[in-house]
C-alpha cells in the first residue's frame, strides 16, 4: 500500500537511506503502486508491491550510490 510519511516506510529503507533519498523512494513507490494496479501492466509474476519497490530502488540508485555500508549522492 502506498505510505503517507517517511515514517511510514519499511525499516530497511529507513534505517539505512538518507531523508532525500527516502522521499525519492517514497514517491517512486508510490507512483508505481498507482501505475500497476493492473496484473496486465506488471511483467512475470511479481505482486503489485514487489514491482513497486523495485521501482522504488531503481529510482534511488539514480542519484544515489553505497560506498561501504553507506548510501551517498552521486557525483554529478
Amino acid at each position: 500500500m502506498p505510505y503517507k510519511n517517511l515514517s511510514d516506510l519499511p525499516d530497511r529503507v529507513r534505517g539505512n537511506l538518507p531523508q532525500h533519498a527516502q522521499e525519492i523512494y517514497k514517491s517512486a513507490f508510490n507512483s508505481a503502486w498507482d501505475e500497476y494496479k493492473d496484473v496486465d501492466e506488471r511483467r512475470g509474476d511479481d505482486s503489485r508491491e514487489e514491482v513497486a519497490h523495485k521501482v522504488a530502488w531503481a529510482a534511488v540508485k539514480k542519484e544515489y550510490e553505497k560506498k561501504g555500508d553507506r548510501w551517498v549522492k552521486k557525483d554529478s
